[in-house]
């Protein structure tokens, strides 16, 4: 279980993190969603225990990981530049964590290898930004972390190599009860691999909640009227959003789809249909609501 208590970060005059409050289930994968400098990435250095909190606390299972080695070596963080060593290779950096983290894996480290296709004795710094990811996967996997911290991971990774971490890091929570908490500005991306979502901007946590609840019951309609009924018409339905065009109207809707299109259905439309949200439609739409202008957010 990871916990922040009104945790705050500053920087100079800068408010990094704002006293966030949140908690982060064991065996999850947690998405950290927020625009450049919203605090997700001094949020993981904070947890990692690179950065000392000016306020409040982060917990790992009850405990601070700033100063305490033996909470950090449950933690492995990967940064959005991943630090070798000066002139390191893949085997050198694997011999480096053997010696650091006491759940090395020598046969997780060389699975690994055949999964990802890096030479464990070239120099990291001589490979691409994608390659350097994959390098920092497989020590950061053959460590067998309780946590996972990742921060945008998947940039500069190929289709393929996307989709094989995704792959390699579900099987890990599945099987180990690893908790990931990954941070990205791209929801698309964390979509279909993340549980849990929590939205950062300046410096606080907007918005924390289980996806599959924040999807269910949110629905995406179009519908073409003609003539178009008055708006007092559709005001049975939990409207959250209405954007009309014409004789087209676009409504995201709290409910369940059967009732939403027979109260529709009942206005006797020339076409209407239900439409699955994105991650991004629903963050957007939920929010606007609480009166936060997420097209900038998110942008």
């Amino acid at each position: 279980m990871i916990e922040a208590k009104k945790l705050t970060k500053r920087f100079d005059n800068t408010v990094a993190l704002d006293e966030i409050s949140f908690s982060i289930g064991s065996g999850s994968v947690f998405g950290l969603v927020g625009s450049n400098g919203a605090g997700k990435s001094t949020f993981l250095r904070t947890l990692a225990g690179i950065y000392k909190p000016d306020g409040g606390e982060v917990l790992v299972d009850g405990a601070a990981s700033f100063e305490n080695s033996e909470t950090k070596s449950k933690i492995f963080f990967i940064s959005d530049y991943p630090y070798f060593l000066p002139q390191a290779t893949l085997q050198e950096m694997a011999d480096f964590f053997a010696r650091i983290y006491p759940n090395w894996s020598k046969k997780r480290f060389e699975e690994l290898c055949t999964l990802f296709p890096i030479d464990k004795k070239s120099k990291i710094m001589n490979m691409s930004k994608g390659m350097q990811r994959q390098a920092a996967l497989i020590c950061a996997l053959a460590t067998q972390p309780s946590i996972l911290l990742l921060d945008e991971i998947f940039d500069g990774l190929d289709p393929v190599m996307r989709q094989l971490l995704k792959r390699i890091v579900s099987s890990e929570v599945a099987e180990h009860g690893m908790t990931v908490v990954i941070a990205s500005h791209n929801l698309r991306e964390l979509e279909d691999f993340c549980d849990h979502v929590g939205l950062f901007h300046k410096g606080g946590v907007i918005f924390e909640r289980d996806l599959d609840e924040l999807k269910l019951g949110s629905n995406k309609v179009q519908a073409v009227y003609k003539p178009m009924p008055e708006l007092s018409a559709f005001a049975p339905l939990d409207i959250v959003k209405t954007e009309m065009h014409g004789s087209l109207v676009n409504f995201v809707i709290r409910g369940s789809k059967d009732d939403i299109l027979n109260r529709l259905n009942a206005l006797n439309p020339i076409f209407v249909e239900i439409l699955p949200l994105t991650l991004e439609e629903v963050f957007i739409s939920e929010m606007e609501v609480a009166g936060y202008d997420l097209d900038n957010i998110l942008k």
